[in-house]
């Protein structure tokens, strides 16, 4: 299979985010093992919902590893003049429900790994493709949990995000924080008696805007 015939198969599997993926785990798994690679399916607690791991050559030995989704968010935008679930090209472009993010580089992963299997590999590859991304990562954390016995450390890993086929080398990073405001129970006919927490976080809210 040539890379876009790989992407309009996995542009048919409707692998909206937070939804059973088993179907395009399968195939996946099942493409990989055909082409002699070594395939570990990794469900999560959700229970339909997995994360793949590909090791092309040999085991031992500390490799790079090719990170990717098979989640896409929904396509309900009205905007859509076709089946966001079928492949069509248009003037050059290829229109889909994933073809950028990030179905489109999961082809060109695929479509390379028939190649690296036939090589006298040294080091490994690893593709670690995984769940719900779309929705805060959560698939993920479950496939770090389990790196140690797939694979030795990694050198490396290339995550295929769109970056307009420009490298970048480094994750822009985020702060996150959790604040909780208690605030005092009063009765309407003595507010001044009791603490408004809406009003306290407000004055929070506006100063973290400022700050930012």
């Amino acid at each position: 299979m040539n890379v876009e015939e790989i992407l309009a198969t996995l542009i048919a599997f409707p692998s909206v985010v937070g939804t059973p993926n088993g179907e395009i785990v399968d195939w996946i798994r099942d493409y990989c093992q055909a082409a002699g690679a070594e395939v570990t399916v990794l469900p999560g607690p959700e229970g339909d919902r997995s994360n793949l791991f590909v090791t092309v050559g040999p085991r031992a030995g500390r490799g790079y590893i090719i990170s990717g989704h098979m989640d896409v968010v929904p396509a309900g935008e009205p905007e859509w003049n076709s089946d966001p679930f079928v492949l069509r090209r248009e003037g050059g472009r290829l229109y889909g429900r994933g073809t950028t993010d990030m179905k489109g580089f999961l082809a060109c992963a695929l479509a390379a790994l028939p190649g690296l299997a036939a090589m006298n590999l040294r080091q490994p590859v690893h593709f670690a493709f995984s769940y719900d991304e779309e929705a805060g990562c959560r698939g993920v954390p479950h496939l770090l949990a389990a790196l140690p016995c797939l694979c030795e450390r990694p050198l490396g890993a290339i995550v295929g995000e769109p970056s307009r086929m420009q490298p970048v080398r480094a994750h822009k990073g985020k702060a996150a924080a959790r604040l909780e405001v208690i605030g005092r129970s009063g009765h309407s006919s003595r507010p001044d008696l009791g603490l408004n927490a809406v009003h306290a976080m407000a004055g929070v809210i506006s100063h973290a805007v400022a700050y930012g």
